[in-house]
């Protein structure tokens, strides 16, 4: 996979919750993605930038601009350096939370893309790897 372009977004606050989510749309209008893939990386991106503020106690999103020897596409990196995540395949159930949710937010994100890689190890944090292709 082959990296064009690439941009970190810091996420601190809820307000950079906001700002990787335009950052997403931006880049995939850019990339002329349709709308409906607009929207499922733009809802992806907003799970996984919440989860990194709230369970992560902050982060930073990396999103970049990628292709390989067929198509195109944006791969969105999100990595904390909070608690992490003891039980991996329990938290990508629906249904799962640990924050009063409804629970939606891995698998659901993970559905929402095409490659969806997630490593965490408790105490040192969580990097959620996402690409969706054109």
């Amino acid at each position: 996979m082959k990296s064009a372009k690439q941009e970190t977004v810091p996420i601190a606050t809820s307000s950079d919750v906001v700002m990787a989510r335009q950052k997403v749309r931006q880049w995939a209008i850019e990339m002329k993605f349709t709308l409906v893939d607009q929207t499922k990386l733009v809802t992806a991106a907003s799970e996984l930038a919440r989860n990194a503020l709230e369970h992560g106690k902050g982060g930073h999103m990396v999103i970049e601009q990628v292709e390989n020897s067929v198509k195109n596409g944006l791969k969105l990196v999100f990595e904390d350096r909070g608690p992490g995540i003891s039980d991996v395949d329990a938290a990508l159930r629906d249904g799962f939370t640990t924050g009063g949710g409804m629970g939606l937010g891995l698998g659901g994100s993970k559905r929402l893309v095409n490659d969806f890689q997630i490593e965490s190890e408790p105490g040192k944090g969580t990097r959620v790897t996402v690409v969706r292709w054109k």
